[in-house]
């Protein structure tokens, strides 16, 4: 047997770099946070979007929310609203871009609907993003209270003359056995339906995610980093649905360039 000492030199070397090296590691999964095509897609229309989406054109859009709008306390720009602007804008060349945020915070339907049609008189949105539900599910507000307030906020605000999106709960493996969600889901669907509005289904598409490996949903403790990904799939998710659901071609923007 060949001992260490009379090794050759580049063998020496070859056994050092194979000590440092350690054992292999794999590469981690790539995070897609990819989308199916039928929850970015719906048979209603947008056509106050679409009429404001042209060269030199300005979309306006309010973004109605609650605390699942934000991530912490001040900084915003990496919620799903400022990335929604973002990829709008990439994706919209020639058109202004401006996502405002109007914080509803623990507030539940009823309580926020008498107030959105002198909101969208006010500021003059071209599209209101309705995020809610969530405090009604953890306050357990009966199902006809939550859905006659969604039929009143979603009526208010098409009169105030502005195209409306539904947007329903955040998924939460971990709240899910304790707080039932789908009496909520499922009134926002039928009030959706009903006045021709499209609805955002960020449930089932957060639960896709989960379900897919991209996030880890059940950490009792997600972190700072974690929340930045969901927010940034979201908005370019939405963005995504904003332009199908207002049938806009965006290759047309850039030859008219």
């Amino acid at each position: 047997m060949t001992s260490l000492l009379h090794r050759p030199p580049w063998r020496h070397a070859l056994l050092l770099l194979l000590l440092m090296a350690g054992p292999a590691r794999a590469e981690p999964p790539k995070q897609t946070c990819e989308v199916p095509a039928y929850l970015l897609t719906s048979e209603s229309s947008l056509p106050k979007v679409k009429a404001a989406v042209k060269p030199d054109g300005k979309l306006n859009i309010l973004v109605i929310g609650s605390r699942s709008s934000v991530i912490g306390l001040s900084d915003h720009s990496a919620a799903y609203p400022a990335r929604l602007q973002t990829y709008l804008s990439e994706k919209l060349p020639g058109v202004a871009v401006d996502v405002a945020l109007e914080l509803q915070v623990k507030k539940t339907a009823e309580e926020m609907a008498p107030t959105l049609g002198k909101l969208v008189e006010d500021r003059k949105p071209d599209l209101v993003i309705w995020q809610t539900g969530t405090v009604d599910a953890m306050r357990q507000v009966d199902g006809d209270d939550f859905r006659n307030a969604l039929d009143d906020g979603v009526a208010a605000m098409q009169k105030a003359g502005t195209d409306v999106i539904l947007m329903n709960l955040q998924y939460s493996p971990r709240t899910e056995t304790m707080i039932s969600g789908s009496a909520y889901l499922d009134n926002m669907r039928v009030v959706a339906q009903q006045h021709d509005a499209p609805l955002f289904d960020r449930f089932a598409i957060m639960r896709q995610w989960n379900e897919n490996g991209d996030f880890d949903l059940f950490s009792p403790a997600p972190g700072m980093e974690l929340a930045k990904r969901v927010h940034d799939c979201l908005g370019r998710a939405l963005s995504s649905f904003v332009i199908e659901t207002a049938h806009i071609k965006t290759a047309d923007l850039r030859i008219q360039r």
